[in-house]
């Protein structure tokens, strides 16, 4: 209606995926602005079609995937999880024995990778299925604990399956980061070689950045839909009050096993696609650590929402980016000795008799950038847990319903 935008007078109009003329405008917009990245075609913003930046955006996308799977369990079903790196780490591992190659020492059948991908993500729910009976049984803390446990399994697990996982601390090769029908018949699309699209150079991650782009945005599409479904409507009842919901006839068993099978399948698919774009990485990947990021990228960005999952996503894997550039910021005008010398001294330690919070050594006191993040993660999530339980999201809303208001703000 006009001028009345939060009125609905029909069902099926306000259950749909953007019931407003804005939203729908700012997904084009946003869309529009996304796709345009990789071309440089952004005023402002040109340096993020550099290969290092579009890698970071990559590794980004693919976190969206893997958060939104922990947003539908703990957001939407309220079901504390800290396994999330285990099901990454077992879809990882699927698509390596699938598309990765063989040799003496390990496993590998050269398949194409959406095979291996879509294959991690079902054993990854497979397992999650198989565990979820335990958060029918324990809940809150305690199913905090039992899903922590299976990182704690599952590292143990990899730094010793070495036909699949390779050996601990070295890791092994993944398969190509392609499309191809099937193997036999060749890449159709190539995604890790330089090459020209529609007229414009694009580097392997730009090609990798648009089809990142694209399977995100599905399975965030997939994500805010199930939220209008009956069983996302079951996951909401069951987080709420799940003695209510009992008695409201909604199966507790049955929706906390379709959460973690759902949740668990994201994160096979976002583990499978992590490992593969990035070629190389260690059993020790798959630790409490990307659990705890997972965890960070859900409360920052506003759990239960899809548009808190992208801002969260978003700040918390360019947060290290910016701390790293901050740092450099901070040690160049010390060694230019600029008017921000005295206090950049104080922050940064440049020497072993030097003093500062941040260090770009790893010797003496003072935090190591890798450290800074993780006590910035810990902090971040105190101080929106306390201050904005909604996260970003929160933050968003606040300034909308203010504008919207204005100048009647109170």
């Amino acid at each position: 209606m006009r001028g009345r935008p939060l009125l609905y007078v029909d069902y099926n109009k306000e259950q749909s995926l953007f019931p407003t003329i804005a939203q729908k405008v700012l997904l084009a917009i946003g869309a529009l602005i996304a796709i345009s990245v990789p071309f440089g075609l952004v005023p402002g913003f040109k340096f993020l079609a550099s290969p290092g930046w579009l890698q970071l955006l990559v590794i980004a996308l693919i976190f969206m995937i893997g958060a939104a799977g922990l947003n539908i369990v703990t957001g939407m079903a309220g079901q504390i999880s800290l396994g999330h790196a285990f099901f990454m780490g077992i879809g990882a591992y699927t698509t390596a024995a699938l598309s990765g190659s063989s040799t003496e020492a390990l496993w590998g059948m050269e398949l194409p990778m959406w095979f291996g991908v879509i294959v991690g993500g079902l054993v990854a729910a497979g397992l999650g299925i198989l565990i979820a009976p335990t958060a029918v049984r324990v809940r809150g803390l305690y199913l905090a604990i039992v899903t922590l446990g299976l990182v704690f399994i599952g590292q143990h697990l990899f730094r010793n399956w070495n036909q699949v996982a390779g050996i601990a601390e070295l890791g092994r090769n993944w398969g190509p980061f392609q499309l191809s029908l099937w193997d036999i018949d060749g890449p159709t699309l190539d995604l890790a070689t330089d090459g020209e699209w529609f007229g414009f150079f694009l580097p392997g991650q730009g090609k990798a950045y648009l089809f990142m782009l694209v399977v995100a945005a599905l399975f965030l599409l997939l994500a805010k839909n199930l939220a209008r479904t009956r069983i996302g409507r079951s996951f909401a009842a069951i987080r709420d009050r799940d003695i209510a919901a009992e008695v409201m006839g909604v199966n507790e068993a049955k929706a906390k096993t379709q959460a973690f099978a759902i949740s668990s399948f994201y994160a096979g698919v976002a583990g499978g696609l992590y490992a593969t774009f990035l070629g190389f990485l260690p059993p020790e990947q798959w630790s409490l650590f990307l659990s705890v990021q997972f965890i960070a990228i859900v409360l920052i960005g506003g759990a239960g929402t899809v548009i808190g999952v992208v801002l969260g996503t978003l700040f918390v894997q360019l947060l290290p980016r910016l701390v790293e550039n901050f740092t450099g910021f901070l040690s160049d005008q010390i060694a230019d000795g600029t008017w921000l010398a005295p206090i950049a001294d104080i922050v940064i330690k440049t020497g072993s008799g030097d003093f500062g919070v941040l260090s770009l050594d790893a010797q003496g006191a003072g935090l190591s950038i890798f450290q800074a993040n993780t006590v910035l993660y810990g902090l971040l999530i105190a101080v929106f847990l306390i201050f904005e339980p909604l996260g970003l999201y929160g933050i968003w809303l606040k300034v909308r319903n203010y504008w919207k208001g204005w100048p009647f703000t109170y």
